[in-house]
This record gives structure tokens, sequence and C-alpha cells, in this order.
């Protein structure tokens, strides 16, 4: 009597999925094109506001290879405002990858393999802040089959690429939404917020 139950000793961590798609649905172009995000200040302002409600960043395996190549030295290569302070965060910020062919890598805590359900539900239950799937639209398919993830949030660009890697590749089943907020940043770029309804 008077013992506090798990869950109210913390609440399980959430799961967000954070991604920049074309007006017409895609996350890249047909051979791979990521030319086309804008980050204006505000968009770049709302970025590092993930960044303090999440203090796990989730990448797949071809959107971790492309920020491995680039966020390690960024400073060095172009002085973008957003380059040069989101640089040394995410240096140092704890990182996963999800991928069953990646065996590791110098810039991530640890990759997930073949027991996705188990190790992401294990991190769920860890008390701390939320999870951030950032990119990987193939992640973001494994990841709702699973019944894993339990927000979306899309930053809708104006741009039309006519084709190439849809918001979720494969899910072969129906994913409620409940729209929970709508934002429009400077660039055009219009974000939806979405909660999983199950």
């Amino acid at each position: 009597m008077g013992g506090s139950t798990r869950d109210e000793e913390h609440e399980m961590r959430k799961l967000s999925y954070f991604i920049h798609t074309t007006a017409d649905g895609y996350t890249k172009g047909p051979q791979g094109e990521f030319d086309w995000p804008v980050m204006g200040p505000e968009l770049s302002d709302y970025s590092f506001d993930l960044g303090e409600e999440n203090d796990i960043t989730l990448y797949g395996r071809v959107t971790w290879e492309m920020m491995a190549a680039w966020w390690p030295d960024a400073e060095s290569r172009t002085d973008h405002p957003h380059v040069v302070r989101y640089a040394p965060i995410w240096r140092r910020s704890r990182k996963m990858v999800i991928s069953r062919t990646l065996q590791k890598d110098e810039w991530a805590e640890k990759v997930i393999g073949d027991d996705l359900d188990t190790e992401i539900r294990a991190l769920k239950e860890e008390p701390g802040k939320g999870l951030l799937l950032m990119g990987g639209a193939r992640a973001a398919s494994s990841l709702a089959s699973l019944g894993l993830l339990d927000e979306l949030r899309i930053a809708v660009h104006p741009v039309v690429l006519g084709g190439g890697t849809s918001l979720f590749p494969g899910l072969d089943e129906r994913l409620n939404l409940r729209l929970i907020e709508t934002r429009t940043f400077d660039e055009g770029v219009v974000l939806h917020r979405y909660e999983v309804v199950r």
C-alpha cells in the first residue's frame, strides 16, 4: 500500500518521426535527390526545439550515411548559420542507427538490427525525453508496422518532384492519424503534426 507503480514513476518515451517531404509526398527524388529542402531561420529554430524535446535521435541507414558523411566536420564546408549552430550539437548527441546491414559506426552509439521491436520498446521504457526518428522512410515503415510510432511531424516543402521515395514505402496497412498542430514557417514550409491513433 502506498507504493508507486512503474507507470507512475515515469511515462513511456514517445517516438516521433520528423521528415521533410515535397508537396507531392516524396522524401527523396527518383535518383535520391535531397537538394530541395530549405532550412530557413524559423524551421532551423524548430529543429533545435525538437532537440530539446528528445534525447535520442534514430536514423535509417541511408539517412545515417548521409548525416555521418556531412556533420562531423560540417563547419569546414559551409558557414550557413544552421550548420554552424547544429554541427557541435550533432556530434555530442545520442545517435542510433536502424539497420540490418550496418555493423557499427564511430559516430553511432548503437546499431539496432534484427530485433527492432524488442530494442525500441526497451528504449521507450527507459526514463528520459522522447525518441526522434530523423528521416529514414523505410525505418519509419518498419516502426509503424510494429505499432511503435507515436507522432509524425511532416515538414512539407513547396516543390514537386513527380516521383521518388514515398513517405512510408512498403507500408501495407492503414495508419490512422489525428492532426494536433499545423504551423507555417519561412520559405513556404508547412509543418503538419499528427498523433498516431491506435
